[in-house]
């Protein structure tokens, strides 16, 4: 989106055209007064790329990726794994999450409190590959909770963190599904179009259960409406359940391919019967949500990734977590002799190889590319920046050209060439990384802004012109200089 001093020049070159019917030798004088005026000075410079292995990313918490499928371009194997840990909203008035004990109908041989059943929901709002592939899912029960202030990235695996509960009395309970439910009609499952109405999976937690004290309830459901009546304070917010009644799930995908689902949402939903006048159903139903902790463990087919890097006729861009381009500018051909002129204008377009209207392409291209300097990498999404248009820059995917076009970084190449000036420059100084991102807007009637900018978690993939040995034609990077002109 242009800003007020873009499109103020903007403004102003039209005016001057407009007006004075310039030619570019003259275009100088007409910009200025007749004190100082400028030549502009254009020129391009090659640009050099490779493929850089990626093996892991900062973890976004928003959606999470279930199932095990093949890239039918780059022919590589990728699996997906979650966490998740359920929200309960703090309660500043007198509203409860169950009804008082006294009215709960659902009672064992013994009058104790029971629930009728319980399940895991897990709700897919999209899927890559075909959606009737029988897979194969295992639910893990936590042993206690992912600790909270950490950045987790892609590679993180609680068990071999050690996280999961192991003991004989466990949950694990594994489930074969498909993403599209065989046993809906055609009619029902193509009115599955939106998160209002999605496809989903059930896995009952209905068997006795027996906690890490060595208690057992009826069912898993049972033992969350004990631990309520026992101490309430348990369930007064999110962090003082998990680390108390139930640290999460670790939902793992373990057999099928073909098939990798986005979940939009995990849900733990338990039933009973209570008195109000009648008897009535009662549900309580806990989400696993942003404001809980939710990781996702990416398993790439790294010999076919190194393979893929080695590549130098081209550089690949791979999401979630792969390969991202490295890109060197060369900023010291451009300042060469340029010591005393202003760089108005820095140019780079990235040409995708692929076909832009391959449909038979199932992971898709990246929407939209982050450019940021290599030492900022991480620190960026860790930090939760925005793209700011002077170090770092988005450009999306124009599919009319099959290209991404970065239409200024001038004042990225200022800054770096300012740090190599000062000393202070590392060895990636002149090094920016192409990095596929996820971009949430705040839309109003008249404006859209970046709220949130994060490592595209869906699976993406593309190749781009470039590489050492690169048989195309060379990345250029089109400058333009002003020379101011004293007389």
């Amino acid at each position: 989106m242009m800003n007020i001093k873009q499109l103020f020049c903007i403004a102003i070159a039209a005016v001057c055209f407009s007006a004075c019917d310039d030619t570019t030798d003259t275009l100088g004088n007409s910009l200025t007064n007749d004190v100082d005026k400028f030549d502009i000075i254009p020129d391009t410079f090659n640009v050099t790329t490779k493929s850089i292995i990626i093996d892991s990313v900062l973890s976004s918490s928003q959606y999470s990726y279930l199932g095990h499928i093949k890239d039918p371009e780059t022919k590589t194997y990728v699996t997906s794994n979650y966490t998740t840990q359920f929200a309960v909203l703090e309660s500043f008035d007198d509203s409860k999450l169950l009804p008082e004990q006294d009215s709960i109908v659902s009672r064992n041989e013994n009058n104790d409190i029971i629930a009728d059943s319980c399940k895991l929901n897990i709700y897919f709002y999209s899927s890559i590959g075909d959606s009737l592939n029988p897979m194969r899912l295992t639910v893990h029960e936590m042993a206690q909770p992912i600790k909270e202030g950490i950045p987790y990235y892609t590679n993180y695996n609680p068990e071999t963190a050690g996280l999961l509960r192991t003991d004989a009395n466990a949950i694990k309970k594994s489930k074969t599904y498909t993403p599209v439910d065989l046993n809906l009609s055609d009619s029902v499952r193509y009115k599955i179009v939106d998160k209002t109405n999605m496809e989903s999976v059930s896995i009952p937690l209905n068997e006795p259960y027996i906690d890490a004290a060595g208690n057992q309830y009826e069912n898993y459901g049972t033992y969350i409406m004990r631990k309520y009546f026992d101490n309430p304070d348990d369930f007064k917010n999110s962090y003082n359940f998990i680390h108390n009644v139930c640290p999460g799930f670790y939902i793992k995908s373990t057999d099928g391919l073909g098939v990798m689902s986005e979940v939009y949402l995990t849900e733990l939903a338990l039933y009973y019967k209570y008195l109000n006048d009648s008897t009535y159903n009662g549900t309580l139903l806990l989400s696993g949500t942003e404001e809980v902790m939710q990781t996702t463990n990416i398993v790439n087919d790294r010999k076919t990734i190194d393979r893929l890097a080695a590549d130098n006729t081209c550089t690949y861009i791979k999401a979630p977590a792969g390969i991202f381009t490295e890109v060197t500018i060369p900023v010291e051909e451009i300042k060469l002799n340029h010591d005393k002129d202003t760089i108005s204008s820095a140019k780079i377009v990235f040409n995708a190889m692929n076909d832009a209207t391959d449909e038979d392409y199932a992971f898709g291209k990246p929407q939209n590319l982050l450019m940021v300097h290599k030492d900022s990498l991480y620190e960026f999404f860790e930090r939760k920046e925005l793209p700011n248009y002077k170090t770092s820059f988005v450009a999306s995917y124009n599919s009319s050209y099959n290209t991404y076009t970065f239409n200024n970084i001038s004042t990225l190449i200022s800054a770096m060439y300012e740090a190599r000036m000062s000393g202070k420059a590392s060895e990636d100084w002149n090094k920016v990384v192409l990095v596929p991102i996820s971009i949430t807007r705040n839309s109003s009637s008249t404006a859209s802004s970046v709220t949130n900018v994060s490592n595209e978690m869906s699976l993406k993939s593309t190749r781009l012109v470039g590489g050492k040995d690169n048989p195309r034609n060379p990345i250029k990077i089109s400058v333009i200089y002003n020379r101011f002109i004293k007389e």
